[in-house]
């Protein structure tokens, strides 16, 4: 049986334990060398991490060789534009659509342009944090300053995951406090690490942030500059229920969900909740021959059923979300099209 072409080094590495899920199929379809590219250039990232532990699986799965390439959202994307025959496929996250949305370089619409796979994992941990020293207390606080008319700063990368709990918080304060949606105010920046001096130098109030990435900041002491407060993790609540009761780090399950709605509210329409999960999933050329989508459905659709990855994903804090193919199209259509009236509000 093969195995993945990075499997041994990232093992010994810690980044996933080699898991064998079955017997591998009798024949594929698909070529003896599958590439995976992924909309990141980090080999460190959760988008590496999660689709490595797919990848692995694919392999055992398959019988095949599978390589996780770390080639960014625009290469990525032009990659599987120009590859239809299945050897190269491609793992991305909601940033595929919502770069879109929000006009970013390099995006095309990911529904007219190519083929939504399966999807496979959520990331729980897209949070929003303030200094441990804040005033602000909670999203509550923050919003009330707003329409008082204190601006309030927001570190945030644009254009995508990073923004979107932004804009709904502004579309929240718009719906709730008409005209004073503009006293939020985006401070934009790249990296986490940048983000994070935002907020070390004084420079925002808020910053867009991660549990695994920020929860390590929320254990220091509140004299410590770099010291913070969770105050809003826009996972679904039901997303956060499905993590290992130890949560991340020091800070529990229980915890998380003291910063999830509906112990925190965000309006999305004045009815309901705004909540948003990460979440990956597959793209494919547009031309892709079907069988070897409804290949890859199957295999992941028995490698799901074993139950062996679900444990894998929990450790680094994913939490497992398969979906067949038509069924992960049809859902994230109508999740971009929730999002675009929100956004569409703001213009």
């Amino acid at each position: 049986m093969k195995k993945t072409m990075f499997g041994i080094a990232l093992a010994a590495c810690g980044v996933f334990a080699m898991t064998s899920v079955g017997t591998a199929f009798a024949e594929t379809s698909f070529p003896r060398n599958l590439r995976i590219v992924i909309g990141s250039k980090s080999t460190g990232g959760d988008t590496y991490q999660n689709t490595a532990i797919v990848a692995e699986a694919l392999a055992e799965k398959l019988g095949i060789n599978v390589k996780v390439d770390a080639v960014g959202g625009s290469t990525g994307f032009n990659t599987i534009k120009r590859v239809s025959n299945g050897s190269v496929i491609m793992m991305f996250h909601d940033q595929a659509y919502l770069g879109y949305l929000y006009g970013k370089k390099g995006y095309d619409n990911p529904f007219t342009e190519y083929r939504i796979g399966p999807s496979v994992a959520i990331n729980p941990g897209n949070a929003y944090l303030v200094a441990k020293k804040s005033p602000y207390q909670n999203v509550e606080e923050l919003m009330a300053a707003c329409a008082a008319g204190t601006d309030v700063r927001v570190a945030i990368q644009p254009g995508g995951v990073s923004e979107i709990g932004y804009s709904a918080l502004k579309n929240a304060i718009r719906i709730q406090h008409p005209g004073k949606e503009g006293c939020l105010v985006a401070v934009n920046r790249g990296s986490q690490s940048d983000k994070n001096q935002a907020m070390f130098d004084g420079l925002a109030d808020l910053i867009n942030g991660s549990v695994q990435a920020n929860e390590q900041y929320t254990r220091l002491p509140a004299d410590d500059q770099k010291a913070m407060r969770f105050v809003w993790l826009t996972a679904r609540d039901a997303t956060i229920k499905q993590a290992n009761p130890e949560g991340m780090g020091e800070t529990s399950r229980e915890m998380l969900l003291a910063y999830t709605d509906p112990a925190v509210s965000v309006t999305q329409d004045g009815s309901k909740n705004f909540t948003f999960d990460k979440e990956f999933f597959f793209l494919f050329n547009k031309d892709m021959d079907q069988k070897l989508v409804d290949e890859l459905d199957q295999a992941l659709t028995e490698i799901f059923a074993a139950g062996d990855i679900q444990k894998t994903q929990k450790k680094s804090f994913f939490i497992p979300n398969f979906r067949p193919s038509a069924e992960a199209e049809a859902y994230f259509k109508d999740k971009a099209a929730q999002y675009e009236v929100i956004l569409g509000n703001l213009k």
